[in-house]
């Protein structure tokens, strides 16, 4: 477990679970004709997956440039959707 960590496997993982996510929810888009739309799923998971990117950054010891940006597009992306989302 403690390798999963180390490695920064465990962001990978989180990173695939929600690829996974983002195509069950085009499917159900696709097969029912509800659901979000393509860009609405892109900007909710946009933000999270880039502070997963931030937290691989930081567990296999890159820059804090990388993970500064990281967090920095971790925090346009959230804006932009709350954007999107505002009455």
């Amino acid at each position: 477990m403690q390798e999963l960590f180390r490695s920064g496997l465990v962001a990978d993982v989180i990173l695939g679970v929600m690829a996974l996510e983002a195509a069950l929810l085009l499917l159900y888009r696709r097969v029912t004709g509800r659901g979000p739309r393509v860009v609405d799923v892109a900007a909710m998971l946009l933000a999270g997956a880039f502070l997963v990117l931030a937290l691989r950054a930081a567990l296999t010891g890159a820059d804090w440039q990388m993970i500064g940006a990281c967090l920095a597009a971790a925090l346009i992306a959230h804006l932009a959707d709350l954007y999107r989302r505002w009455p």
